[in-house]
């Protein structure tokens, strides 16, 4: 058994960070499904830019696309669907095996909207409703803005993707408003059965105190905050609340693991993915992160749950994890922002050129 089949012996998903024309039309994701476990993609406005900007992949559609005088973002969604059906499609199979469990992909609204809770809901509900596929996630961040959106969402039926959460509270204010929509849908009489999961983003953490901790606690930071996540999210699982919902035939929200990738070269390539093998979880890698993964036979046992004694360390050498949380889920909103942006520009720019040729 390699390693990648160990996850799923544990009972975590695997789920493929990553998405590109050339990734679905060579057969590589189908050799991942096949080969590597792998059972859900995630996609985000960064994935999209390299793709598209690094890459003829999608020259000739934009062409076509802006003949047809559409706008740089209408194209991009238009890009991003087609995509995205394509591998939805290939984990159909996984989706229906699994009784929607497993076999999601994602798509996020744009990051513009971060804080737009009105437009966050119809862009949300659009962007399914374009997709047409039952095993599609529309991202939508863990915002103060955000939340409202998120319920609204999960009540109209709309599967979602909690994205950039970092810290435990802002895990539980995302799996609240997830309880409230389906509670509502269960006191309407509707199907509570609607997908969702609540992605923590974890090496964020120890890039934003890389040589400001002590040595002793290097890269070790994302593990104690997921480790005290997993623990709010074990609790409220077994909670009265989520139990009702789940007895009305609802599932559980899961709780993803983003931003598994590790940033520190003196750290192991599997540092994120060997502390975060939890059961009831996702683990969405990037693809250098499950090559490496792969390559293990074994990769040896979660690391401890210690998570609240790291936590205490850090607040002794000065880290303010609270503080930090708001500051991580800021940056995170600015930095989408700006590859959407940047995504837009590349799109336009390769327009310009297209139409010049």
């Amino acid at each position: 058994m390699n390693a990648t089949q160990k996850l799923h012996e544990i009972g975590q998903s695997i789920w493929l960070d990553n998405i590109t024309r050339s990734l679905l039309t060579s057969g590589t994701l189908r050799r991942y499904i096949q080969d590597l476990s792998v059972t859900g993609l995630t996609s985000n406005p960064t994935i999209f830019d390299h793709a598209i900007k690094n890459s003829l992949d999608y020259d000739d559609a934009i062409s076509q696309k802006q003949k047809e005088g559409k706008s740089s973002e209408a194209i991009f969604f238009e890009l991003a669907i087609e995509d995205l059906r394509q591998a939805a499609d290939l984990f159909r199979p996984i989706y229906d095996r699994t009784n929607g469990v497993d076999g999601w992909v994602s798509l996020e609204v744009s990051p513009l909207l971060a804080h737009d809770t009105a437009e966050t809901l119809s862009a949300a509900k659009a962007l399914h409703a374009r997709a047409g596929r039952p095993n599609l996630f529309i991202k939508i961040p863990g915002t103060s803005e955000g939340l409202p959106a998120i319920e609204e969402a999960i009540f109209a039926g709309v599967p979602i993707n909690v994205t950039l959460l970092f810290s435990g509270v802002q895990y539980v204010a995302a799996a609240e408003a997830y309880l409230r929509g389906i509670e509502r849908r269960i006191a309407a009489g509707l199907n509570p059965d609607v997908g969702s999961v609540a992605s923590l983003f974890v090496s964020r953490w120890d890039v934003a105190v890389a040589h400001k901790e002590p040595v002793s606690l290097r890269n070790q930071l994302g593990i104690a905050i997921a480790g005290e996540t997993y623990e709010r999210y074990r609790a409220l699982l077994d909670s009265p609340r989520s139990q009702r919902i789940l007895n009305a035939g609802a599932h559980p929200q899961r709780l993803l693991w983003a931003s598994t990738g590790t940033k520190d070269p003196k750290a192991s390539e599997i540092l994120y993915v060997q502390a975060l093998a939890k059961p009831l979880t996702v683990n969405t890698m990037p693809e250098v992160t499950l090559k490496a993964l792969a390559g293990h036979e074994e990769f040896g046992e979660a690391l401890p749950a210690h998570g609240n004694e790291v936590l205490a360390e850090f607040a002794k050498a000065g880290i303010d994890t609270d503080t930090l949380a708001a500051q991580l889920l800021g940056e995170g909103v600015a930095s989408f922002a700006k590859s959407w942006d940047d995504l837009l520009a590349c799109i336009a720019s390769k327009s310009e050129k297209l139409k010049a040729a």
